[in-house]
């Protein structure tokens, strides 16, 4: 078994897509439109194009808003990509200008960032040490 597809909830999916695109550096995978002015759209690394896809969700159920922003309440990221370096990956976002909650922070074996999708998410980049 392993894992095929991770979601994040976005509020906008064009907007979601140039931010992980253009941002981010992920690269679109799937844009199926699904009616109702929504797609099946997922993007994946662009180091590994038949990787795991991350499914650039639309938040439009009503139970997704108050879940959010419990989480964003409490600084709690929804999900977490892994990097080489949290440094110079925050180094570069910052310039972008990607507003971090978290600067970098060692936590023993993991060094961890966390910044604001723009989307709706707090999302959390780590490295190994």
């Amino acid at each position: 078994m392993r894992i095929n597809l991770a979601s994040v909830f976005v509020t906008d999916q064009a907007a979601a897509l140039r931010f992980y695109t253009e941002i981010l550096g992920f690269v679109k995978k799937t844009d199926i439109p699904m009616g109702g002015g929504v797609s099946w759209l997922t993007v994946v690394s662009a180091d590994q194009p038949d990787g795991v896809e991350l499914v650039l969700e639309p938040s439009g159920h009503p139970a997704v808003a108050p879940f959010r922003e419990a989480l964003v309440s409490d600084g709690i990221p929804w999900t977490s990509f892994a990097v080489e370096d949290v440094q110079a990956e925050y180094d570069r976002l910052v310039a972008a200008g990607v507003v971090f909650t978290q600067p970098p922070t060692d936590m023993g074996p993991v060094t961890t960032a966390v910044f604001d999708d723009t989307c709706g998410n707090l999302i959390q980049i780590a490295a190994q040490k």
